[in-house]
């Protein structure tokens, strides 16, 4: 199972970027694909996960202002993020749930600059 990320990059305070993942591979059942971010040092965190059945999770630092959306038959998920803050630079990557094992794609990184 492979997971390609893209769409990470610098933008200033209030603007917007969106990231996309796409699912590739032998890949049984998937439960959910999402988002995380980690920071240097930290462990990583849900920033908006999305199940097949719609069902949306979101950090609630991002409420209001991240919307995760996918599509099961591409197998691609989706996160815009709109009015993004300084604090929300990180390194994000793409996971995907399958059973009991998860997948992750290589990290995106987010700069917002103040």
């Amino acid at each position: 199972v492979q997971l390609q990320a893209s769409g990470g990059g610098l933008v200033q305070a209030g603007g917007s970027l969106r990231l996309s993942c796409a699912a590739s591979g032998r890949i049984f059942r998937t439960s959910n694909m999402g988002w995380y971010r980690q920071a240097p040092g930290k462990q990583r965190e849900l920033v908006a996960r999305i199940s097949t059945a719609g069902t949306t999770n979101y950090a609630d630092s991002v409420k209001g202002r991240f919307t995760i959306s996918s599509d099961n038959a591409k197998r691609t998920v989706t996160l815009q993020m709109n009015s993004l803050k300084p604090e929300d630079t990180d390194v994000y990557y793409c996971g995907l749930r399958s059973g009991p094992y998860d997948y992750w794609g290589q990290g995106t990184l987010v700069t917002v600059s103040s």
